[in-house]
């Protein structure tokens, strides 16, 4: 199977981290590896305050990264894109992108509440993508 790219897209407020925390569920207990991307249109927090990790960052670090046996965080001040990040996840079967409404990729449209998502379907088009 290759690796299904697919956005779940819509404006502020319309239902996507809901749909996509819901599809990241259904796809994990289906038994496919999913890996999500979230672009956020606003600079953001990316670390938790107190720790040793931020205190690097706010001391003029402009990367860190943490690790240990199972997991990595990496924080870097850089100009990045989703196709920087997508090799990242070559394990995955599926790659969620949450945004991305002027993408070319393959997406579901987010409307809520003018339309309530239907996850079977959407998860049938996901798939349709791997072939």
């Amino acid at each position: 199977m290759k690796q299904i790219i697919y956005a779940i897209s819509g404006y502020k407020n319309s239902g996507k981290t809901t749909l996509t925390v819901q599809l990241i569920e259904r796809l994990t207990y289906m038994g496919y590896k999913v890996a999500s991307i979230k672009h956020d249109g606003h600079d953001f927090e990316d670390d938790v305050p107190g720790t040793d990790s931020y205190r690097h960052k706010h001391a003029g670090a402009y990367g860190t990264a943490v690790f240990s046996k199972n997991r990595v965080l990496i924080h870097k001040e850089c100009e990045v894109d989703e196709t920087s990040l997508i090799p990242l996840f070559p394990e995955a079967d599926i790659i969620l992108l949450e945004g991305f409404k002027n993408s070319t990729y393959p997406k579901y449209w987010c409307d809520y509440p003018n339309r309530i998502p239907d996850i079977d379907q959407i998860i049938q088009d996901i798939l349709k993508e791997a072939k």
